[in-house]
This record gives structure tokens, sequence and C-alpha cells, in this order.
């Protein structure tokens, strides 16, 4: 049983073979924002019961176009002034904390659901149920953001200094679950992860799941490919690992811990989870170019990325990190004591993904055309 470093160092002095004869598992970690992700409710009936149809949580509207007292919390859900200090996320790590918050409701009143408001405080430990339901994370690779414009931006990739003032990134790179078992051999449909502090699931792929991009020798994707859709139960997690985050003038997000043990099944599988930051690839994108078909200035390796500055057009960048690969290690290193000490137990994928897939874009189109 080993981390994801300490098994790339074992590789280094051992060679695959070796090491995937005598190593079992491999843990991975990652923690950084990861947008597409929200929670679940079951609040309870009240008396009279309530049909809710609008619901707010200390201000942010959750979705209620479910069942009577369900409800759903995005992370990026602003509050009704667009106060972009506040989201559902703010809300998700206030729940995680302990703390009550100020659940609202309105609805239209029926004959089974008479009541038409109600105004009270939830926690953790009064609702049925508060389940974290993110439908895109642990991405597999992401882009390198830069600015080549005159003016300063302001973007999910943080802030973003003109004329090349800087370049961003988020990926825990080789240390990341994804970059360790590329082609998804032992992750899919039912893998046990370590999940904001607790134990959750993988339930599908996750939403842009783009496996089909360019590659490097090792098969290592070069660009955006692969994401998870996870679960897990909130009550179980910790503020550790579920945080809050604000992106100046952009709003919120939910930072997110995630750890996925990775069974050497064979050399080949080995060889993948050696692979180290210098072989781990990504794309520069000026990010002032508003065209979702963004030119890519260059490539480059998480290991010059690390290094704290880049070469780019000619001057020497800044880089800095989305992602904490602190707390990566940290949950690399949880979930290998959790697995030795028989708390964590490895699954075997139900189903695993198609790697034959292709992203769609949304373009304007007739009715004829979105049929063909």
């Amino acid at each position: 049983m080993m981390t994801a470093e300490e098994f790339k160092q074992y590789v280094r002095s051992n060679g695959t073979k070796k090491a995937a004869k005598d190593v079992d598992i491999v843990t991975t970690g990652t923690f950084g924002a990861m947008c597409s992700s929200g929670v679940y409710f079951n609040f309870g009936h009240a008396d009279p019961p309530i049909k809710m149809q609008k619901v707010w949580l200390d201000g942010i509207q959750a979705y209620g176009g479910l069942a009577a007292v369900d409800a759903y919390l995005g992370a990026t859900e602003l509050d009704d002034t667009n106060n972009m200090l506040h989201g559902g996320a703010h809300v998700i790590e206030d729940l995680v904390r302990g703390k009550a918050v100020r659940l609202r409701a309105t609805a239209y009143g029926t004959d089974c659901y008479p009541r038409k408001e109600i105004d009270t405080y939830i926690s953790l430990k009064t609702v049925n149920q508060a389940v974290l339901l993110n439908l895109r994370n642990s991405y597999q690779n992401y882009a390198c953001a830069t600015n080549g414009s005159s003016k300063t931006l302001y973007t999910y990739m943080g802030k973003l200094l003109p004329d090349f003032g800087n370049a961003t990134y988020c990926s825990a790179g080789e240390v990341s679950p994804l970059l360790n078992d590329p082609y998804f051999r032992t992750i899919g449909v039912g893998t046990r992860i370590f999940l904001g502090g607790g134990q959750g699931f993988v339930i599908w792929e996750g939403t842009q799941f783009n496996p089909g991009v360019p590659r490097t020798e090792g098969g290592v994707p070069k660009r955006p490919a692969g994401s998870i859709a996870v679960i897990g139960d909130l009550k179980q997690m910790t503020s550790e690992f579920i945080r809050g985050l604000t992106f100046t003038k952009y709003g919120s997000s939910l930072g997110v811990g995630i750890g996925v043990p990775i069974p050497i099944l064979d050399e080949e599988l080995a060889k993948n989870c050696a692979v180290t930051n210098d072989q781990i690839v990504t794309a520069v994108y000026d990010y002032s170019q508003a065209s979702r078909s963004r030119t890519v200035i260059r490539e480059i390796s998480y290991a010059e990325l690390r290094s704290g500055e880049a070469a780019i057009k000619g001057k020497q960048v800044a880089t800095s990190s989305l992602s904490s690969l602190y707390k990566a290690r940290q949950i690399a290193e949880v979930l290998k004591n959790s697995i030795v000490k028989g708390e964590f137990s490895i699954e075997k994928p139900v189903q695993t993904f198609s790697m034959d897939r292709a992203l769609r874009t949304l373009d304007v189109r007739t009715e004829k055309e979105a049929m063909q």
C-alpha cells in the first residue's frame, strides 16, 4: 500500500515490473474548485404540510422542482442580489461546520399540501438527508490560463493579469486520481472513493467526459479529458475537505477533496501510476479570446508549472495553482491509512466508462438540425 508519490519513488528505485509485483494499491488525491457540485436535501414534512415550489437557504435559491420537501442546492448559485461573495458553496460549508441555516420556502397550495409558506432553520442534525451530488469532479488534466489583453480578467481560473502577467492552472498533477489511471481501467460506476472527508462513490462519468483528446506516449491526456460524477453523505464530511470558495468578480465554487485508490492490476497500470509531473502536459490558452476554440499558445509540463514560472510569449511568467497540493497529499495519506486499518474497502466497478466519446458543443440550430 503506497501513496502515489511513494509509488513513483519505489518505481524509480526498483522498476515497474517489481513495483507491479510488490504493490497492491496506490492512493491518489486532489483538492480544488469543483463548480459542478451541490447537495440534495429532504427537509422533512411540516404540519400542515407544504409542497415547496420556491426554496432559499440563507438567501441562496435551491431548485425545488422535485418532490414536496426535496431540493437541490447548487454550489455556484448566488443570492438574489447576485452578491458574488456568497453562494451555495458557502451554505454547504456552513452546514458541514455544524451551523444552522435559514430555510424559507413558498408554495401555491394544494388540497394535500395546503401550506403556502414556511420560514425556519435547519442543520445537518434536523434534515433527513443531505447528500453531496456532484456531476463533474476531479477533472483529468485541465488547461493553463493566461491573459494577452491589456486589461485584468476575472475568471473561474482566478485573476489573470494583463499582457501575460501571470498564468494559473488547476490540478494536483502526478498525485491526481485520473492522471494515474488515464484509461479508467479501475475507476467506474461503483468505485468507492474518499469524498470531502467521508466516503462516497463514483456514480457515472462526469459531464463533459471527453477521452478522445491528444495524449502523450504514456497515455496521459494533454487536454481536459475525463471526469467523474460522485455522491456521498454530507453528514460524514468535514470542513477540512469541503470549502466554500469565492472567485473575485466571478462567483462561488466548492472546494472538494477527492481520493481514489488504484489497484495495481499489472505492469501496464504500474507504468501509468509511475507518471511524473515532467511527463504530464497541458495546454496554455489566452483567456482574453472569447471564442470557445481558443488558440493553444504552447504545451507545458506540470514540472515547469510547479517551478513557479514559465516561458510564455517570450517572457518568464509567474505561475500559480488553484489546486492544493498539500491537501492532495494529505488525502492520499489519509486514504492509505484508512485502507490499512480496514475502514475503507476497495470496490470493483460494476460498469466501466466508454472511451469512445466525443464532446459535443451547443450551437444555434433549427429543430431539424437538432434531430440530425
